[in-house]
């Protein structure tokens, strides 16, 4: 029976490492691929950590040293150098599981999405503040390689990439909302300009839309655009911000059945959609913080 060699095995971001005893190259193979979490059969190439070196032969695998490191690489992926920094001094750390952002090697470093991911492992709020070319960057970027770089499992690491999908999705229902709007104001000056003297001031103030924006109606307490959006004909509750939402729900039907002018039925179905809209918001807000609160608790059992 062949002596069983104790070996070191880690993952191509060098933040996964593990220490596996295995009689041969295809038995590191098998149990590298366990225990750095790959798909059971899937084709590994076996590099030597230190310098890339490919390790085919059964031979050769046995003429290395006791406790050599190995790099298994699957589908794309490429060995790299360590990046040195301080002087040339990081290599003394590149055994640890846990690498610091400085210390990725030079390929992953070079990936647009590194940086972004970064950002979410310490604090995952931050989705709200990024770009749509962020968030798309994020959703484009290799599901195992970011759950890597986040230190979460693969699921997780889906569900984030599904959950930033879902954020992208609803920035352009917003941003079509707003077309839409825009579209709607500028029929509606239209109309009024038909119908009214252009010398007088139309009600609803569509002949100058920022400056109306400012103006609030004494009647009602809402600001005029705010009128105008609620007395749109396409989901006006999502055009509103949270404030405004918040604002129409607490006045109740009977009190915006006299600010719009609407009958009973129409003002309630206006109105259910609003709190509707405002319940998703909220329900975004508390997962967020939810997300936040998990992530913390996961950080301090790692540093305990």
């Amino acid at each position: 029976m062949t002596d069983r060699k104790p070996c070191k095995v880690c993952n191509f971001t060098r933040q996964k490492s593990y220490g596996v005893v295995v009689p041969s190259l295809d038995e590191l193979k098998i149990k590298g691929s366990e225990f750095l979490g790959l798909s059971p059969g899937e084709p590994v190439t076996v590099v030597l950590e230190d310098d890339g070196t490919i390790v085919e032969d059964q031979s050769y695998f046995l003429c290395l040293p006791l406790n050599t490191k190995f790099m298994l690489l699957h589908k794309k992926e490429k060995w790299s150098p360590v990046r040195r920094v301080d002087g040339g001094t990081a290599w003394m750390a590149r055994d640890s599981l846990l690498l610091d952002a400085d210390t990725v090697d030079t390929a992953i470093a070079a990936e647009p999405w590194l940086d972004l991911a970064q950002q979410l492992k310490q604090d995952l709020a931050s989705i709200i503040l990024m770009s749509e070319a962020d968030l798309q960057t994020l959703v484009d970027a290799p599901c195992l390689e970011l759950a890597s770089a986040l230190g979460f499992q693969e699921k997780k690491a889906e569900d984030l990439q599904e959950t930033l999908q879902r954020v992208l999705d609803r920035r352009e229902e917003e941003r079509q909302s707003k077309e839409l709007l825009q579209l709607y104001l500028k029929a509606a000056e239209k109309e009024d300009g038909q119908q009214e003297d252009p010398r007088q001031p139309t009600q609803e103030g569509a002949g100058d839309v920022e400056v109306d924006a400012m103006d609030v109606d004494s009647a009602s307490g809402f600001m005029s655009r705010t009128l105008m959006v609620l007395k749109g004909k396409t989901s006006p509750e999502t055009r509103l911000s949270t404030e405004d939402l918040q604002m129409v729900v607490t006045r109740g039907v009977e009190a915006m059945e006299q600010v719009l002018g609407w009958d009973r039925m129409r003002t309630s179905a206006l109105l259910q959609a609003c709190e509707a809209e405002l319940t998703g918001r909220l329900q975004q807000v508390q997962a967020v913080q939810s997300i936040r609160s998990n992530t913390q608790l996961d950080s301090s059992r790692q540093s305990s």
